[in-house]
């Protein structure tokens, strides 16, 4: 049971329109992190086994100090509505790092051809996402919302696919959110199969892999998310920097024609709708892109008031309707969240949280090289796209967190643990040799 709800919580974490409302919003990933955490513990009474690794005690020990920047931030409220929104978070934050530490902790016992069975799964969690909105994006065009078929009788709400505006008085220009809440979001949760693979693409040239690459960058391109745009950027530098030869051979350079000469064809039959929609998307002049910049005026203000602590954790939003008369505009980048929520401590917290993320994925290059260098170069690219998103919020960035730690343990020793990627890896027999480092 504790494997079942494991690998269908890493498979629908990015559901994010899976949510009823009852007492607030309760997502389908809060009900099956929940379920997972309490079968795991449960697991561990009925064994009478409460060994942990360093690595999950670790994320325990990040989790309470986590915990007490918050509740320190808590004398900083100022409203009820403060309060409701602290409470709020700090649910999330539980769930989050209980997830986080239980999930290593699992993964550990489970050993390395698990962990990278359930990093599969959760891969196909994010493909599957974008597959719903490809076939949301075409039955939109023909006026017909999938979200009333499909969601609506699970979750009795109501939820439809973007729409960007109209082009020419009566064309409207549609980006698929899939089942996140933004295309911003789909486009910035597809950065971690498109980088966190292409190493490993590079190296197998299986078709299919090459074939799944393709479909995701059509549809990273098709929520026309500039932010998601950036972190792919970033992360290609990062995979560049390693793998520069291999990125520019046969095997990249043809599926990528292949797919440029598809998009081209596709935007020659509607020119005119198509460079209107980008010349809306480089333009830096209108009130989307002035609003993301303008929240970076805030963090001075805040810290001036309290800058140790913050305002007090998920308050951004009650401090943007004080000071804005707005309620519907959020941080729209993570690290303001970040400073004007928690400060100049959580901020630091945080960092080092980032600091021992990429230390552990130094550590798994030894023995998975390709699959580490993705994940480190997903990691980077998720934290350029943050600058003006907050997806780092979210329940996925746990879980790819979970991974990105748990790595470096389940295959650090060879000899107890096979790795279905490391014979693919020149050298990789050396590796396996070496003495595993402490997890």
């Amino acid at each position: 049971m504790t494997r079942i709800l494991f690998l269908a919580t890493v498979f629908s974490v990015t559901f994010e329109k899976v949510h009823w409302s009852v007492g607030g919003t309760l997502t389908l990933a809060d009900v099956l992190t929940a379920l997972f955490l309490a079968s795991f513990l449960v697991d561990r009474i009925a064994a009478d086994d409460w060994s942990v690794t360093r690595t999950a005690a670790l994320a325990l020990a990040l989790a309470g100090a986590f915990l007490a920047v918050y509740l320190i931030g808590f004398s900083n409220l100022e409203t009820s509505q403060g309060v409701a929104q602290w409470s709020k978070g700090l649910v999330k934050f539980v769930l989050h790092f209980g997830f986080l530490a239980a999930g290593v902790a699992y993964l550990a016992r489970r050993g390395a051809r698990f962990t990278l069975f359930a990093f599969g799964v959760f891969v196909a969690g994010i493909a599957a996402n974008a597959a719903y909105g490809i076939v949301q994006l075409a039955l939109a065009r023909v006026g017909f919302n999938l979200d009333t078929l499909v969601l609506s009788p699970l979750t009795r709400g109501a939820s439809q696919i973007n729409v960007y505006g109209v082009v020419g008085g009566e064309q409207s220009v549609y980006r698929p959110n899939a089942l996140t809440g933004d295309p911003n979001h789909l486009g910035i949760m597809l950065l971690v199969p498109l980088l966190a693979l292409t190493p490993i693409y590079l190296r197998s040239r299986q078709v299919w892999l090459g074939a799944l690459l393709a479909f995701l960058l059509v549809v990273e391109l098709a929520t026309l998310s500039r932010s998601a745009l950036l972190g792919l950027a970033v992360g290609l530098v990062v995979l560049f920097a390693q793998y520069r030869s291999e990125l520019l051979s046969r095997a990249v350079v043809v599926p990528l024609a292949l797919v440029a000469a598809a998009l081209a064809w596709i935007v020659a039959r509607r020119a005119d709708f198509f460079l209107e929609v980008i010349r809306s998307r480089v333009a830096t002049d209108d009130r989307s892109t002035s609003a993301h910049f303008d929240v970076y005026g805030f963090i001075p203000d805040v810290l001036t008031r309290h800058p140790l602590f913050g305002l007090g954790l998920n308050n951004f939003s009650v401090y943007y309707e004080f000071a804005t008369g707005k309620d519907n505009w959020g941080p729209h980048s993570f690290y303001v969240a970040l400073l004007v929520e928690t400060g100049l401590v959580g901020t630091a917290l945080f960092a080092a949280f980032l600091v021992w993320l990429f230390r552990r994925l130094r550590a798994a290059r030894a023995f998975e090289p390709r699959l580490a260098w993705g994940l480190t170069a997903a990691l980077v690219g998720t934290m350029a796209a943050n600058a003006f998103y907050l997806t780092m919020q979210f329940y996925y960035f746990y879980v790819l967190a979970a991974f990105a730690l748990a790595l470096p343990i389940v295959t650090g020793d060879g000899r107890r643990t096979g790795s279905i990627l490391r014979s693919s890896e020149p050298g990789s027999a050396r590796a396996a040799a070496r003495p595993a480092r402490p997890s």
